[in-house]
């Protein structure tokens, strides 16, 4: 699956991950040249060159991080095939990086339902996910419900972030009790959804 935008350059990346602290610490969707150089520690030179003006930067931000994470979930699975089981990972995998990694969590739980990061993730594992699930008989849900599930399936992730952001929450709680209950909704009966959201985590890939 390729990756929305992804950064080409070490000076890029550095560029972006500035980026995207300063859009989640500031809680919004522009910032100047200026800002921008000054967070990534470099010189205004180096943001033309790099990203050119700072102007729609947010939503390829926005657009690489989904695509980002969805690329290492998906190479997270192994040889699962399991939709239900795959689900529960990638729910779990969501919620421990932004435990690990807290600007990259406080970017998702602030702008996780902006249009640049659902557009992305349409074309994503999780929307895949669903079909397969559909197909196979595994969901108890229909082809037209999609976008409502999505919407549900996003909320609670994002939702789920928020104290564990704050310290109120574990990760390994939050995301078991979120991947448990997301299963429930999608047909899975509550003792398989419960062995499904605790079963080993593998690692996310790099």
């Amino acid at each position: 699956m390729p990756v929305p935008d992804e950064p080409r350059n070490a000076a890029q990346r550095r560029i972006h991950a500035a980026a995207t602290k300063l859009f989640a610490d500031l809680g919004v969707t522009r910032v100047s040249v200026s800002e921008l150089a000054a967070a990534a520690g470099v010189a205004r030179g180096t943001i033309y060159n790099n990203v050119g003006d700072t102007e729609g930067l947010f939503e390829k931000v926005a657009a690489q991080l989904v695509g980002e994470m969805a690329e290492r979930v998906e190479r997270s699975f192994g040889s699962e095939k399991d939709p239900a089981q795959r689900m529960a990972h990638g729910i779990r995998l969501y919620i421990r990086r932004a435990h690990d990694e807290p600007d990259w969590g406080r970017f998702m739980n602030r702008f996780g339902f902006s249009n640049a990061s659902m557009q992305a993730l349409w074309a994503t594992d999780p929307v895949q996910n669903l079909r397969d699930g559909i197909e196979t008989g595994r969901y108890k849900i229909r082809t037209e419900q999609l976008p409502s599930v999505l919407g549900m399936l996003t909320g609670a992730v994002l939702a789920a972030m928020y104290p564990v952001l704050e310290g109120h929450r574990t990760w390994r709680d939050a995301g078991s009790e979120t991947a448990e209950l997301v299963l429930i909704a999608l047909g899975v009966s509550r003792r398989e959804a419960n062995r499904l959201a605790t079963a080993e985590l593998p690692t996310l890939a790099d």
